[in-house]
């Protein structure tokens, strides 16, 4: 049974609101299509963010190609503020005034989890993140919120398929069912070691059966040298409390000279708690708040007609761009295409908002995913949450 629209459905607008079918009759009934100058902004970040990451803007040209229209854009994977345009759309208006609902839809998600994603980062620091959003989301879109995640920064993803798209290895550790069927949690601790390739780290859970702390320095005993990290995954609804446990874990595993022994912590995790648990925690896997991750609020709204600048109320009419400070980071949005060559600080500024398309051709390469995620964690390197 196929639930899930095809790129041909979606092309063909199958996906749109039906308000879009009725403006083209209306529009065409009055012999109306004019060039138009739309879009794409929010005026506020979901949760009080203070900044977004843009992504899905490789996805969303998919939807003009071929298409005789200009596409302005912040670069995949750039820091975007609530005002600044990410993307800009010029051309007949009737030519894509059906494809608005697919182009929100492909920007509006991805940067939603990307953003999510940049922000555990963040709170992270240097620790390491994965992806473990697989089984919280429908099972069609594994690869897409993986992307999404791995291009905001999480080091690495659990799922297969997401692995062979990204070109990485997925990561992971063994579910708590081996160790519920081989009856202890040092018996599944030694049959990983024996029946997993020595590539894979041993990291192994300990929160099954009995008091995390037991069950820590048991397995630090069976593996030595051999175990890399122990993981807990142990929420409230399981009567833990993880900032608790992990310290007790770290302290202990000091104590008996287990220092070099890593502590993984996944369950309900999210930028907020990651912060707090950082002193104890080596490393995070998070799943439920990249897959249900809060959608960026974009609208595509038209500002010129005809190069006329003009807008519904409450916006502001004319091309926008977006300008930043090469030495002190200051950010401008100017009107009307005016250029701008310094900053208020005396150094050069540049235009982060750059020309992609030129009547329907691409005029710049496609980014590799190395390179946009690249873009994105240099960036977050001086971002907080």
């Amino acid at each position: 049974m196929q639930i899930q629209a095809s790129l041909k459905e979606i092309l063909a607008g199958k996906t749109t609101d039906v308000y879009f079918i009725r403006a083209q009759e209306i529009l065409k009934s009055e012999n109306k299509n004019p060039e138009v100058t739309a879009e794409i902004w929010t005026k506020n970040l979901p949760e009080n963010y203070k900044w977004g990451i843009f992504t899905g803007l490789e996805e969303a040209l998919f939807l003009f190609k071929d298409l005789n229209i200009d596409i302005w854009a912040l670069p995949e994977g750039s820091i975007f503020y609530h005002r600044e345009p990410v993307l800009t759309i010029k051309g007949k208006y009737l030519d894509f005034a059906t494809l608005e609902t697919p182009l929100l839809g492909y920007i509006c998600q991805a940067s939603g989890i990307s953003t999510k994603a940049a922000r555990c980062k963040v709170a992270a620091k240097d620790r390491k993140i994965l992806s473990f959003g697989a089984r919280r989301m429908h099972p069609s879109l594994t690869p897409l919120i993986d992307r999404y995640a791995y291009l905001g920064g999480v080091d690495g993803v659990s799922a297969v398929l997401s692995g062979e798209r990204l070109n990485i290895k997925p990561q992971g550790t063994i579910p708590h069912s081996v160790i519920i069927i081989l009856g202890d949690t040092v018996k599944g601790a030694k049959a990983y070691d024996k029946a997993i390739t020595e590539e894979i780290p041993r990291i192994i859970l300990v929160d099954t059966f009995s008091d995390e702390k037991v069950e820590t320095l048991r397995v630090a005993k069976a593996l030595g040298k051999k175990l890399d990290a122990v993981r807990i995954d142990t929420p409230s609804s399981r009567r833990g409390s993880l900032l608790e446990i992990a310290r007790e874990l770290r302290e202990e595993l000091d104590l008996h000279n287990y220092k070099n022994v890593g502590i993984f912590a996944s369950g309900g995790l999210n930028e907020y708690n990651i912060v707090n648990l950082n002193q104890w925690v080596d490393g995070y896997g998070i799943g439920t708040c990249l897959s249900n991750a809060t959608t960026i609020n974009f609208s595509l709204d038209i500002v010129e007609i005809e190069g006329k600048p003009i807008t519904k109320k409450g916006k502001t009419s004319g091309m926008k761009m977006v300008f930043e400070c090469t030495r002190c980071g200051m950010r401008k949005i100017t009107i009307n295409k005016d250029i701008i060559s310094k900053c208020e600080c005396g150094n050069p500024i540049k235009s982060l908002t750059q020309k992609i398309i030129e009547n329907g051709r691409a005029i710049k390469e496609p980014e590799t995913i190395n390179d946009i995620r690249k873009r994105v964690l240099t960036e977050i390197n001086y971002l907080d949450v």
